[in-house]
């Protein structure tokens, strides 16, 4: 260390980024620079990097619209097979309800004519 007079004061160096310490066993800090990293990705350019993630969203897009598509013609086909079923079960309900009214209208035109079921069977 060096001995200095009371009024002397150490100049503080001064440098791009600010003050510069003295203490000469401190680094100079700089960019981290992966080592790790595929050489396809550092050298790529942003802009390289940007249209490939645009076309990759396009891409998901379309595959999104095909399913979309895909998925609405299984639901119309699901829905035409619902109707189609509920007119089937309609169109017995009401013969069995036509079957129905028709033997008692029978039945009632025998009561009528004096004959009964145990006489006619």
């Amino acid at each position: 260390m060096q001995s200095q007079s009371p009024g002397q004061l150490n100049a503080v160096g001064v440098s791009k980024t600010g003050r510069v310490s003295g203490k000469n066993w401190k680094t100079q800090k700089t960019a981290t620079v992966r080592s790790n990293l595929p050489n396809g990705v550092k050298s790529r350019s942003w802009e390289d990097r940007k249209r490939k993630d645009t076309q990759l969203a396009a891409v998901k897009a379309l595959q999104k619209e095909l399913q979309d598509e895909k998925k609405a013609e299984i639901q119309r086909r699901r829905e035409i097979t619902q109707e189609r079923k509920e007119r089937a079960l309609e169109r017995q309900r009401l013969e069995e309800m036509k079957a129905k009214m028709s033997a008692k209208k029978l039945a009632r035109m025998r009561k009528r004519q004096g004959r009964t079921k145990k006489i006619n069977g």
